[in-house]
């Protein structure tokens, strides 16, 4: 669990008539209403009033009315801010299901992405739970796996970054619960948004492909602390201080591969590494407040280093205490995931946090759903999870249960879909 980016409204009509649930009015209509106030009285007042006076708009909250668009340079839900609600879904193609299966259901995919992130129904068998909703910035995002190639007979568009990850010793996987052909990663700032998405994915899938694995996860809602801030994982911890930031010059080519890449379908794309990582919440608890800071290297409460200063505040590495001990301890997470301590190597993290019950033993099934970007994943998140296995202080408190890798093309162009030039290249 490298260190760097986790956690980043409803409104009842009172008309007698929302309009919601008049035909035709589609959800993309519903982009400025949230519903009708009705009640207009004019001076002859009564009913007579109302019935003449037209249905006054109140607006969505902001949380509701936020749209992200589909056809962007890089796929969306992977620069755009955390969202509060999450699924990650993996998909199989179904026995007998090959290239051209795989097209028309990326076809049908993205068409239906691009209309419920606009605010819209999915289509004509829409269930109509997120009716009365905004796009809440509702992202869709897709990805394929290396199986993905040979089930297509694509193998030689697969790129060589898609390689299995290595073996890490403290990996303990679930193999049903890893990998898989497709890869689709949801997020909104509604619940019932991200739901329906979910929703109208699988169905989309059809005869063509199967749900291997799903997990639903959440982060901080916007708008729920005074001000914006790094948001906290379930240890309590701020995670996220140092994500690598749009606005550093090296972003693009740390998070995104470039357009002159080979194979060329990449182009503008990037590698997401998907890890369910439980965390042993009922041992972690236990710690004393210090010593979980020593396991981090940073304050709990602001997230500044051991050494001193700020959460944004460079770390000293080199600083000891007053007994010559190094304040920062060597095994410290902070210390170890540091790009500069890992030959630059950098990753986009935009996970989820997740809580899947109590296990019959009585202990929480809760952790993070850790998702991270990179132009390239041998670079990215390899260096880094080799150096955590040889020596994290934070590993006995954490344990890698699922792990999954897949291939983000570019955005989709107007008029094409996600994945079009590798299906039809």
């Amino acid at each position: 669990m490298a260190e760097q980016s986790l956690p980043v409204a409803d409104q009842d009509a009172s008309a007698e008539e929302k309009p919601s649930s008049r035909p035709g009015v589609s959800r993309r209509a519903l982009l400025g209403t949230a519903g009708a106030t009705g009640l207009v009285f004019g001076a002859a007042g009564g009913a007579a009033g109302y019935a003449a006076a037209p249905a006054a708009a109140t607006p969505l909250t902001s949380v509701g009315s936020t749209e992200v668009m589909f056809h962007v340079k890089h796929q969306p839900g992977i620069t755009d801010g955390l969202q509060a609600r999450g699924h990650l879904v993996a998909f199989d193609l179904t026995p007998g299901a090959g290239r051209k299966e795989a097209a028309a259901l990326l076809r049908r995919w993205s068409e239906t992405a691009r209309r419920l992130m606009a605010g819209e129904p999915s289509g004509s068998d829409d269930t109509d739970v997120a009716r009365d909703a905004g796009p809440s910035s509702l992202t869709v995002t897709f990805g394929f796996g290396h199986s993905f190639f040979s089930r297509t007979g694509l193998e030689k568009q697969r790129p060589v970054a898609l390689d299995p990850l290595p073996d890490f010793s403290s990996d303990q996987l679930d193999k049903s619960r890893s990998d898989g052909d497709l890869w689709v990663q949801i997020g909104a700032n509604d619940a019932l948004v991200a739901f329906h998405a979910l929703r109208a994915i699988q169905k989309d899938a059809g005869s063509a492909a199967r749900v291997r694995w799903q997990m639903n996860g959440f982060n901080r809602t916007p708008g729920a602390t005074a001000h914006p801030m790094t948001a906290r994982n379930l240890m309590g911890q701020l995670d996220g201080t140092r994500n690598p930031k749009p606005s550093e010059p090296d972003f693009d080519k740390r998070i995104f591969v470039p357009s002159s890449a080979t194979p060329s379908w990449m182009a503008n794309g990037s590698y997401a590494v998907v890890r369910r990582i439980r965390m042993l919440l009922d041992d972690w608890e236990k710690l004393s407040l210090g010593a979980q800071e020593a396991v981090i290297g940073r304050r709990k409460a602001n997230g500044a280093a051991l050494s001193g200063g700020g959460e944004t505040t460079a770390m000293d590495l080199e600083k000891t205490d007053a007994k010559g001990d190094l304040v920062v301890p060597i095994n410290a997470h902070a210390r170890i995931t540091r790009p500069d301590q890992n030959g630059g190597a950098a990753m986009l993290r935009r996970p989820f946090s997740f809580h899947d019950g109590i296990d019959a033993d009585g202990v929480p099934d809760a952790g993070l759903l850790f998702v991270c970007w990179q132009a390239d994943p041998l670079r990215g998140f390899v260096p880094v999870q080799r150096k955590l296995d040889r020596g994290d202080a934070l590993s006995q408190f954490i344990r890698h249960e699922s792990s999954g890798l897949f291939a983000v093309p570019g955005g989709a162009a107007r008029g094409e879909y996600v994945g079009q030039r590798l299906l039809e290249g």
